[in-house]
């Protein structure tokens, strides 16, 4: 049986390497819930400091597999209320953890791979690249946290607008929109985003959790409530073991060495 997901551990590093290239990494139900379980098992594990996801062959994900959901048994809402609940908690889980998790989108990331895409923490795109919303086209409503995250990112706008004309979104274009940190060479995504995530894994895992949460939960808040949140969080990390070498790296005119998690 064919691994759908892939798992590639470099160091402090792992890379989740979406595993159906024939069918331009679609996601079935294996596929999801693969994808699902490895994040979930990453999330806790002290081994892994920095997360990538990525496509194997010519695509980064072209979102659900529509042949596999029209020929679900119980019918296309049943077959897309199956994979939505594993896609869920994937994309939850990628929320969640206090780890950075990098998105290197090697061709096509429509539908439900766009979505994925917008759930990680960054984004790192090849020139040749393209987005694609992809589900009003196809007469559905846009899931896995899209109309979450996708107004965040570029404007209410400009979101309505992707989501109604549905055009394909370049590599440059994305970036001006601020949809991906960064554009590179065609073949060269998965190594940026490994420098990225060598990057990211020496710093605190405490901080970026605080902020990656406080950032999050903003929209829920008022200002009163975040900037308490704050306050809390920043107390609860100046107690932690990172904030107390990051103040005696500073004091020592040194580069902090963080192993918590």
């Amino acid at each position: 049986m064919v691994e759908t997901v892939r798992l590639e551990k470099d160091g402090k590093i792992s890379r989740l390497i979406l595993n159906r290239p024939t069918h331009y990494n679609a996601f079935n139900f294996d596929m999801i819930d693969g994808l699902a379980c490895a994040l979930v098992e990453l999330a806790v594990d002290k081994s892994v400091r920095a997360i990538i996801i990525t496509g194997e062959g010519k695509a980064f994900c072209a979102g659900g597999d529509l042949k596999w959901v029209s020929g679900f048994a119980g019918g296309p809402a049943a077959g897309f209320h199956r994979l939505a609940a594993s896609y869920h908690l994937a994309v939850m889980e990628i929320r969640r953890m206090n780890k950075p998790v990098i998105a290197a989108i090697n061709g096509i990331a429509a539908g439900g791979g766009f979505s994925l895409a917008l759930a990680c923490d960054f984004r790192v795109m090849e020139k040749s690249s393209t987005m694609l919303q992809a589900y009003t086209s196809n007469g559905l409503c846009i899931d896995g946290g899209g109309t979450f995250t996708l107004p965040r990112i570029v404007g209410l706008a400009r979101a309505l607008e992707i989501m109604a004309f549905d055009a394909p979104i370049s590599s440059g274009q994305a970036l001006s929109w601020g949809l991906v940190n960064k554009v590179v060479d065609d073949g060269k995504s998965l190594a940026e985003a490994t420098a990225m995530a060598r990057t990211l894994s020496d710093r605190s895992l405490i901080s970026y959790g605080c902020v990656k949460q406080l950032l999050n939960d903003s929209f829920a808040n008022n200002f009163e409530s975040q900037i308490e949140q704050e306050r809390m969080m920043l107390c609860a990390c100046a107690d932690g073991p990172d904030a107390k070498e990051g103040l005696k790296a500073f004091v020592e005119k040194r580069k902090p060495i963080y192993h918590s998690h």
